[in-house]
C-alpha cells in the first residue's frame, strides 16, 4: 500500500477514499458490484494491491484494484509519448519593402522555401515607409509573385491585407499525403 506515493497525484487511493460505498472492479477487470469501502479495502489488501478511485464523480464512486505505482508510471509514459508526438509549428518571417529589388526578394524567397519544406509557416511582411503607402498595389504585386513562386510547396493561409503601415500574407506548407 502506497500512501506516500499518492499525495502529489490526482487519484485517491486506499484510506484516502471518503465514500461510504464504492463500485469495485478487480485486477482482471471484472465488476464486483457495490460494497462498503472497508470491505473493498480488505479485498485490495488480500490481493496485495491498491484500491484506486478512478471515477470519483459517479454515484457510487468507481474504484479499481490495481498497482497504483505501475498505473501512475504508465500514465506518465503515455503523456511523454503524446508530448513527443506533438510538433510545434513556428512562424518565420521575411520582410521586404515595395522598392526591394528582385534579386533580394528571390534570396528571401529561397529562405522561405527552406522553412516551408521544414514544416514551418512563413509570414511575408511588406513594410511601407513615407509616401510608399500610397501605392499598396505595388506591395500586392510583390506578395502575389512570392505566393506564385512558392505555390508548389505552400498555400496561402491568410491573403494579403493591410495592418497599419505593413501588408501581411501568411503561407502554410501544403499537406503531403
Amino acid at each position: 500500500m502506497r500512501e506516500d506515493f499518492i499525495d502529489k497525484q490526482q487519484y485517491r487511493a486506499n484510506t484516502q477514499i471518503r465514500a461510504r460505498e464504492v463500485r469495485v472492479i478487480d485486477a482482471e477487470g471484472t465488476n464486483l458490484g457495490v460494497m462498503p469501502t472497508f470491505q473493498a479495502l480488505r479485498l485490495a489488501e488480500e490481493a496485495g494491491l491498491d484500491l484506486v478511485e478512478v471515477a470519483p464523480n459517479a454515484a457510487p464512486p468507481v474504484t479499481r484494484v490495481m498497482d497504483l505505482g505501475k498505473f501512475i508510471y504508465a500514465q506518465a509514459k503515455k503523456e511523454r509519448e503524446a508530448r513527443k508526438a506533438q510538433r510545434q509549428v513556428e512562424i518565420k518571417e521575411i520582410r521586404i519593402r515595395p522598392k526591394t529589388t528582385d534579386h533580394h526578394t528571390m534570396y528571401k524567397v529561397k529562405n522561405a522555401r527552406r522553412w516551408l519544406e521544414g514544416g514551418n509557416k512563413v509570414r511575408v511582411r511588406v513594410r511601407f515607409r513615407g509616401r510608399e503607402i500610397t501605392y499598396p498595389e505595388v506591395a500586392m504585386g510583390h506578395l502575389h509573385e512570392i505566393a506564385d513562386e512558392l505555390s508548389d510547396i505552400s498555400s496561402v493561409e491568410q491573403s494579403p491585407q493591410m495592418d497599419g503601415r505593413t501588408m501581411l500574407m501568411i503561407l502554410a506548407p501544403k499537406k503531403t499525403q
